[in-house]
């Protein structure tokens, strides 16, 4: 076998999003698409990696360049998603596309290369840094029926779900960025959050269109309180982007919202509901715990330069502390405007 490595081009897009829906450790994050959106709807350049053999694809690598003052520069594998790293056919297609990669980092005078895998396949050695005890993911198989998926969640929360079903709460579903944002937006700054652009997430709809659904959780006023942006991909379902106001919870409007995602997604044939990442320890974490799903860590691995330290991007990290508490008290729309600026670095 004779391996070449070049970036991808604008033709190769079906045969790149083959190979991942053919390999075992695709998932959405890697898809072809997944470029354009972090292109237009966060302005930052991707170099995605092509590995070919006698012309046909052999391996895949999903790279984000990101340039920040605040944020640290980095080459990312992919920005604005939960999974990435290397898809390749064997170990040596894995090698030369991780150096080709590397080659690209130091051109660019960068600090490293983040890979978010599942598992990591290097050890801490060599300029490698396994990042462990950090964060999970939480997958769980789908019932195939209503009252199946109710029976399946745990007793304490399916005691909380049916709560929710006496508030009158309505679920729509569609496109609707226009409700989604606000609602986003107001979640993610009472976190001490930055927002991302509203332009990324059109961004998703316009590239992935029918495998992106929108969720608004309505009040029976009509008044709308918690939102959800969901992805499909093989059999597999992804509630990605989640918000809601403060009433949210006096309604149960999460709770609500998650069942009727699980009961939607298994009449789309869905059998697995791929709850995302979260932070071990945290809120979310819990929240899923509670649903009866169980972790899986994540081993997101880093190759850093000599006398560079791992990026700690997380709110809890002491440099930003003082950052999070002052974006907890602005107001929503000197938040709306500042935060998009920052947050397209914070993949």
């Amino acid at each position: 076998m004779t391996v070449a490595v070049r970036q991808i081009s604008a033709s190769d897009g079906d045969a790149w999003d083959a190979f991942v829906r053919s390999h075992a450790e695709g998932t959405f994050c890697h898809l072809a698409g997944w470029k354009r959106v972090v292109e237009e709807g966060a302005e930052q350049e991707c170099p995605y990696l092509i590995a070919e053999d006698a012309g046909n694809i052999v391996g895949i690598l999903p790279l984000t360049y990101r340039k920040s003052l605040l944020f640290g520069d980095a080459l990312i594998s992919s920005m604005f998603a939960v999974y990435g790293g290397v898809l390749a056919l064997n170990e040596d297609i894995t090698l030369a596309l991780e150096e080709y990669a590397w080659q690209l980092a130091k051109s660019n005078q960068l600090k490293g290369i983040t890979y978010k895998c599942m598992t990591a396949t290097h050890s801490g050695e060599g300029g490698w840094h396994v990042e462990k005890d950090s964060a999970a993911t939480f997958h769980k198989t789908l019932k195939s029926s209503p009252e199946e998926i109710l029976l399946d969640i745990p007793r304490k929360q399916r005691a909380v779900v049916r709560k929710s079903f006496k508030n009158n709460l309505t679920c729509e579903w569609g496109r609707n960025v226009e409700e989604f944002y606000p609602l986003y937006a107001e979640s993610v700054r009472n976190l001490g959050t930055p927002v991302f652009p509203k332009k990324l997430f059109t961004a998703f709809l316009a590239v992935f269109k029918d495998d992106v659904d929108i969720q608004i959780i309505r009040t029976p006023e009509g008044q709308a309180v918690a939102s959800l942006m969901s992805f499909y991909y093989k059999d597999t379902v992804l509630p990605y982007y989640a918000g809601g106001t403060l009433e949210a919870r006096t309604y149960g409007a999460h709770d609500y919202m998650y069942y009727q995602l699980m009961v939607r997604a298994a009449e789309k044939g869905k059998t697995v509901f791929d709850f995302g990442r979260s932070k071990i320890g945290t809120g979310p974490y819990k929240f899923k715990c509670n649903w009866g799903f169980e972790p899986t860590p994540l081993e997101y691995q880093h190759r850093l330069r000599e006398g560079a330290a791992p990026p700690n991007l997380n709110p809890g990290n002491r440099k930003f502390e003082l950052m999070v508490a002052v974006w907890k008290k602005l107001p929503l729309p000197v938040a709306n405007i500042l935060g998009p600026l920052l947050a397209r670095h914070l993949g």
